[in-house]
């Protein structure tokens, strides 16, 4: 199974190559540009050096949210536009359930953070154990203080991460919750893992056509926010 994966629903955007669990390349780019400029050089890079094309893929991985709403439909989009041009299926992958795999060694609770702006971080929860996870939240928009509680008698070690690991962790600390940081090497989210979750997904028969592959958002865009504002 060989899968071009694409990561663009946070700050940084990357894209990688694996088979059968193997990382055969990867691009990772975090400087301030926009996805919609860095994205493809980045994947037309992996190709030409590996001496592969969209063609020999057997499906497109995209981290589909949630993120980012630009970020997302950037990366869903040229994921659509590869799939649909080589003829192979899609892969729809959680952001969140991507980035846990970064520090699935870790015993504990892994405590993925996503910033959502508002007081809230996306979120989801999940326990590893002996170099396995187990999902035990859904993927979903919560608030700091909320999220405090939730942990706050649950003793087990817990580690955070993803683009807003900084901000979560500083509330957690504040509110005596004990807890740490992934290292910086695996704090943010990246397309390896985007691709490694989707080699599972693609087992369990999770694939969709070009057509069917659809973002993930959490919570209706900001456009879509005033609009309903300013229609009330």
């Amino acid at each position: 199974m060989r899968i071009l994966a694409l990561e663009t629903a946070a700050k940084a955007v990357s894209a990688a190559i694996t088979e059968d669990g193997r990382i055969l390349a990867s691009g990772y780019q975090d400087t301030g540009l926009t996805h919609s400029r860095t994205l493809m050089p980045i994947v037309e890079g992996l190709f030409r050096n590996t001496e592969l094309t969209a063609a020999d893929m057997n499906a497109i991985a995209v981290s589909a949210g949630p993120g980012s709403f630009t970020g997302v439909r950037i990366g869903v989009s040229a994921a659509k536009g590869l799939a649909f041009a080589a003829s192979i299926p899609a892969v729809a992958v959680s952001t969140l359930a991507a980035l846990a795999r970064n520090v699935s060694f870790a015993e504990g609770l892994i405590v993925c953070a996503m910033d959502a702006r508002r007081g809230q971080i996306y979120n989801a929860l999940f326990e590893a154990g002996d170099g396995r996870l187990t999902r035990l939240t859904p993927d979903r928009a919560v608030a700091l203080s909320d999220l405090a509680e939730e942990l706050r008698n649950d003793s087990r070690p817990k580690t955070v991460l993803g683009d807003g690991a900084g901000l979560c962790f500083g509330y957690l600390t504040e509110a005596g919750i004990s807890c740490r940081l992934a290292p910086p090497q695996l704090l943010m989210q990246n397309a390896m893992s985007v691709a490694l979750e989707a080699e599972d997904l693609v087992q369990a028969g999770k694939l969709v056509s070009a057509q069917e592959l659809a973002p993930v958002y959490l919570r209706p865009p900001q456009a879509e926010r005033l609009l309903a504002t300013k229609g009330t």
